[in-house]
């Protein structure tokens, strides 16, 4: 082999090793950009649910106090709490949020068919709209800090 041969190949492995390793920054670049615009979504995604958590807990303080003034209970009314608690729930979950969560399908659980609900397994399992507020309220101002 020549030198000059030698040489070209030289330069061109240079050359390959150059582009290859801009090729890796700017993909590393792009992937780090990436991960943050996720986490910010995930961010979002988690202030999101937790807001619906107290939005739900309002809504279902209205509806008890409506039930509690008419002593009518509305079976629509109930199925939406069932699937507004249960849908917060699953979101939850999935954001990893388990405490709240479970205390979500719980509730869900419970709308689906209050008058059947295990009354001793309700109280344990701390469901009340205050707890399940100020839970929320208070992983929001964790994320929000």
């Amino acid at each position: 082999m020549n030198r000059a041969s030698a040489d070209g190949r030289e330069t061109m492995i240079e050359l390959v090793t150059t582009i290859s390793l801009w090729e890796l920054l700017k993909h590393t670049g792009s992937w780090i950009s990436n991960l943050k615009r996720a986490k910010d979504e995930r961010k979002k995604e988690s202030i999101d649910a937790l807001e619906k958590v107290v939005i739900a807990s309002r809504k279902t303080g209205l509806y008890l106090r409506q039930r509690e003034e008419t002593g009518k209970s509305n079976l629509q009314t109930e199925s939406e709490l069932s699937l507004l608690w249960t849908e917060l729930g699953l979101s939850l979950e999935r954001l990893k949020v388990e405490k709240l969560a479970k205390r979500c399908r719980i509730k869900g659980k419970h709308w689906e068919n209050p008058e059947k609900s295990d009354k001793k397994f309700i109280t344990k399992a701390d469901i009340s709209l205050e707890k399940m507020e100020k839970l929320a309220m208070s992983i929001l101002h964790e994320i929000n800090s």
